[in-house]
């Protein structure tokens, strides 16, 4: 009887040592479980820190204004555009990286956020602080001061090639004068052909309070010399204009010239009142 009762206890004994080490291993468990959760969390806070203080890095580069400032933003995604950086949050008009489909690199661009944002900017003329007066590998390059939130450039043939090819694009100039009026001119279907065409210029309808002085509609009887549509660029060592001389040299610019022109918005820059004797400013 003794005998039996030692067997009952041992086995009783045993039942509540597996009891309790399996309640100790599911309380464990839910230890490393609710372990897990709160380091997540702090994973989780972490990450949103350190964008935070990524994108407010990258607005007090935008405002520094020096070339290291350019942020260079295809490092966390590659944008084709200036509309694709607006679409994915940023929206301080800026400098940023941008390398169209096409395109072997990427380059510099100046991203205008305002009037609806994503304006990718491939000229400005502010102060006749830069050259315009370029030869043909200048204008293909492109050239002028990428760094400075007014500064004068061009954004290169070949890259405004690879930027228009890759989608459906709308042009808009933006011009202002010394009196402090201002007006423009915006066209649909803006294209920039390949270096074979010699960079030829495409487009299609017009609207706006500038005129149409691109198309050269504003007249019909000077349409045939004044249209820049289909027109192959030009510039003073690289002459494809329909005029028997060289509008280039006497214009002094890089353009789509015809018979010359009735835009020149490479022109030379006056400073005030126009003195040229003849139409070489900017038109």
């Amino acid at each position: 009887m003794v005998k039996w009762f030692s067997v009952i206890l041992v086995a009783t004994l045993m039942m509540d040592w597996r009891s309790w080490a399996l309640e100790t291993c599911l309380q464990e468990q839910q230890r490393l479980k609710d372990q897990l959760r709160l380091l997540e969390a702090q994973v989780k806070q972490q990450q949103v820190r350190i964008e935070q203080l990524l994108q407010e890095k990258e607005l007090q580069l935008l405002d520094r204004g020096d070339e290291k400032s350019v942020p260079r933003l295809g490092g966390r995604r590659q944008y084709a555009d200036c509309s694709e950086v607006f679409n994915d949050g940023h929206r301080l008009s800026g400098f940023y990286k941008i390398k169209p489909l096409q395109s072997p690199v990427e380059f510099s661009a100046f991203c205008d956020m305002a009037d609806g944002g994503g304006w990718t900017v491939v000229q400005r003329r502010s102060d006749g602080s830069e050259n315009f007066d370029r030869n043909w590998d200048d204008y293909e390059k492109g050239f002028g001061n990428f760094v400075q939130k007014n500064g004068e450039y061009w954004l290169g043939n070949k890259n405004l090639h690879f930027l228009t090819t890759q989608r459906d694009y709308t042009l808009k100039i933006e011009l202002a004068d010394f009196e402090g009026e201002r007006r423009f001119a915006q066209y649909e279907s803006f294209r920039v052909g390949s270096e074979k065409s010699a960079y030829e210029l495409s487009f299609r309808e017009y609207s706006g309070t500038a005129g149409d002085s691109l198309a050269g509609s504003f007249h019909p009887e000077v349409q045939w010399w004044a249209s820049h549509l289909r027109m192959k660029f030009s510039t003073r060592d690289r002459d494809n204009d329909n005029y028997s001389g060289s509008c280039a040299k006497e214009d002094r610019a890089g353009w789509w010239y015809n018979r010359c022109h009735s835009a020149n918005l490479n022109g030379l820059y006056y400073r005030g009142a126009y003195t040229g004797e003849t139409d070489n400013g900017i038109v």
